[in-house]
């Protein structure tokens, strides 16, 4: 899989205030964002330039390194915008629910690059031509957990619904930082979802990175199709989403999975 964009970075300063543990004065810090506008080339296009190529890997290089150093970043996918940060980073994921302003109790979903790398995170139940069927895409399949996982990413269930976004950056992003990202929306909790980044521009000061990709294609705003996957020969509809209809017919038609509507 290859990816061409071009790049334009902006970076600008915010001032993020906080009140201190001790006492009641306020520790304001300087909160550094950088924004990044990310071109695709069209699939019909001609070929670009090696320089385009290399600033393909300029954005994915800083989204990567922000990653690593701990830090929060907003990214394209195929449903909606998101923010993401390392999985395996627990102080990372106290961030993320920090910026939305998250109920502790709502899990967050994992992103990987490739089915193989589902099955060293989650234990799977259905077939590999399942999986293969519905991802990548905009599905959120929810699966048993494995012990590889950060046991800090939603101590609460046993369960974890992980995501490969039909979207070339996203599917990259997730190969060169070689584990799983923790995705939600890029929203306040109880606002709308977004479909382009100056929907969220609110929260760009508490960002590391934010990856422009344009307005997201459908802009239905209905995030993936999430179905639980953890019971042999069962599916379960957690969130129609926006590919319902077609997750359906692959589990029932295909593959005879029998719909279980017990909550």
């Amino acid at each position: 899989m290859s990816l061409i964009a071009f790049v334009r970075t902006l970076t600008f300063s915010s001032r993020f205030c906080a009140n201190s543990t001790v006492g009641v004065r306020a520790v304001c810090k300087e909160m550094k964002t950088t924004v990044l506008r990310l071109i695709p080339q069209p699939s019909n296009g001609p070929l670009s330039q090696p320089a385009d190529r290399q600033d393909g890997g300029q954005i994915l290089n800083l989204t990567v390194t922000a990653l690593k150093d701990g830090q929060v970043v907003a990214v394209p996918t195929d449903t909606i915008y998101g923010l993401a940060c390392l999985a395996q980073n627990s102080e990372a994921i106290k961030k993320v629910y920090d910026i939305k302003g998250r109920n502790g109790n709502k899990p967050l979903a994992i992103c990987v690059g490739e089915i193989q790398d589902i099955y060293k995170y989650c234990k799977v139940v259905v077939k590999k031509e399942l999986l293969e069927d519905l991802l990548p895409g905009p599905v959120t399949l929810v699966l048993e957990r494995s012990d590889t996982l950060n046991r800090d990413l939603n101590p609460f269930t046993k369960l974890v619904g992980v995501r490969i976004p039909d979207h070339p950056f996203m599917r990259l992003l997730c190969q060169m930082c070689g584990e799983p990202l923790a995705l939600t929306s890029a929203n306040v909790s109880t606002q709308a979802s977004t479909v382009a980044v100056h929907e969220f521009e609110d929260l760009w000061p508490r960002l590391a990175v934010v990856v422009d990709g344009g307005p997201i294609g459908h802009q239905s705003r209905l995030g993936s199709t999430v179905v639980d996957l953890s019971v042999p020969g069962r599916y379960r509809i957690i969130r129609p989403g926006c590919a319902f209809s077609a997750t359906v017919a692959v589990l029932e038609n295909k593959y005879g999975l029998l719909e279980d509507s017990v909550s």
